[in-house]
């Protein structure tokens, strides 16, 4: 591939991917503004916080699929989850009293039906516009293996990446029932720089295997005399991947295999969502952490305030706070998790700790940068040091941030882990967050939380 199309690629993936991450924030402001103007209000005053509010909790947002049912899970249940946090607070604050009711329904109603309506088009317009020439682009794939094939498939689904893959060439010996079209299997790999001068190629992707390196340099030698754009698609799904992507460091292409997801704008969208839902959340319960403060210190003689080590980020240490639940604590080497009728627990400790009240000063940990309110739950040290030995990628957990709650919390694994089946699938979960993670699915998670608080038995 030239230098040129190098760069131009390059463009057209910032683009389209600027485009999907900024649309559903674009839109939900877009209909705030109209609704206003519908209503015949100024759109100044607390118009404009709220615009910045929902544009911070909704970027970035997940690409969905083309099917109405991804649609609604991806997009528009995530919005409903984020038009309740806002009713909650906004009402609980008496900051939506600003707002006519109706102006405030119109917009939840309206924005989900108008993020259908722009993903559709986006999806029509992104083809014509970015892709080379105004056109779709023609692609053959060498190599008709499982990678092969699995790559054919991402594109037939996602036809917005406008790219039409004509068939298949390879050596190897391929069952053709594996193909979804036999038909598609063109040839061999001498035959592919003829093929694609004859029948204008724009693309060739290569997923052979690293063993048939020197059949791909020929191969490579041979499409010197062709103006197709040459991509190497490696095997690399053999590995647990994580936030994969590649880059490059002065002209060297590295491929990441596993990799935070709260990289650059990533990172500044959860970290503005962490600061925006902490300080709405304080500002909405000072007075019960009065009142949960007053009840630990007439419970039992001790600080109000329980600190303990955890590994944080990249397994850094940090130190979190949560109410004092036991008569006594220690941040020892071994640290025993609170089992149920554990006689440590206080009857306020059990009574907070079961609703998850002990959890609250959390939200100044987020504040103060060492936690997110959404990512996997943080353990004693000691324990990260017992359980590494024995789950095999279990540090992995720790390429985000730890959270006030998780994607495993709401799937019933919230309070003890006392068999290592749990902690196993504990890690699962936190692994399958991070591999999925948007605001929206953190959006989810605290929606979820509200409900699974109240009917879990799990926590003592």
């Amino acid at each position: 591939m030239t230098n040129h199309n190098q760069w131009l690629f390059r463009q057209q993936l910032s683009v389209v991917s600027l485009t999907k991450i900024l649309l559903d924030p674009f839109v939900a402001v877009l209909v705030l503004i109209g609704c206003a103007l519908f209503f015949g209000e100024p759109f100044k005053g607390p118009y404009p916080i709220l615009a910045l509010i929902v544009f911070t909790l909704t970027f970035p947002g997940k690409w969905p699929e083309v099917t109405l049912r991804a649609f609604w899970n991806e997009s528009v249940m995530p919005w409903f989850f984020l038009s309740g946090l806002i009713l909650l607070f906004g009402y609980s604050t008496g900051y939506l009293d600003f707002f006519p009711p109706n102006l405030v329904m119109a917009w939840m109603l309206a924005t989900p039906v108008a993020m259908y309506v722009a993903h559709r088009i986006t999806r029509k317009l992104l083809p014509r516009l970015l892709l080379l020439e105004g056109g779709r682009r023609r692609a053959i794939i060498v190599g008709a293996g499982s990678l092969g094939t699995e790559l054919r498939g991402r594109f037939v689904d996602d036809s917005s990446l406008g790219v039409d893959v004509i068939g298949f060439f390879d050596d190897r010996t391929i069952d053709r029932t594996e193909l979804t079209d036999p038909k598609k299997l063109l040839g061999k790999l001498l035959d592919i720089p003829d093929y694609v001068n004859r029948n204008g190629i724009d693309l060739v992707y290569i997923t052979l295997p690293m063993a048939a390196q020197p059949r791909t340099l020929a191969l490579l030698d041979a499409l010197r005399d062709t103006t197709t754009s040459v991509y190497f698609v490696p095997d690399i799904f053999v590995s647990d991947l994580i936030q994969a992507r590649v880059d490059h460091i002065h002209g060297m292409p590295v491929v990441a295999l596993t990799e935070t997801p709260t990289l650059g704008v990533s990172g500044i969208g959860k970290r503005l969502s962490d600061l925006v839902i902490a300080s709405l959340i304080l500002l909405m319960i000072w007075p019960l952490l009065i009142i949960l403060a007053v009840g630990v210190k007439l419970s039992s003689p001790g600080p109000i305030i329980f600190k303990q080590r955890r590994y944080g980020l990249d397994g850094h240490e940090i130190l979190i706070y949560k109410f004092r639940s036991m008569r006594e604590h220690a941040d020892a080497s071994v640290i025993q998790q609170a089992g149920r009728e554990d006689p440590r627990v206080t009857r306020f400790g059990c009574f907070i700790r079961r609703t998850s009240l002990d959890e609250l000063p959390q939200f100044i940990n987020v504040l103060q940068g060492r936690m997110s309110v959404v990512g996997p739950r943080p353990h004693a040290v000691s324990h990260n040091e017992q359980y590494r030995k024995l789950i095999k990628g279990y540090m992995l957990r720790h390429k985000v941030k730890p959270g006030i709650t998780g994607w495993a919390q709401v799937n019933g694994l919230r309070g003890e882990t006392e068999t290592l089946d749990k902690m196993r699938a504990r890690v699962q979960y936190d692994i399958d967050y991070m591999r999925n993670w948007s605001l929206m699915f953190d959006l989810m998670i605290i929606g979820k939380t509200l409900a699974v608080v109240w009917r879990d038995q799990n926590a003592y």
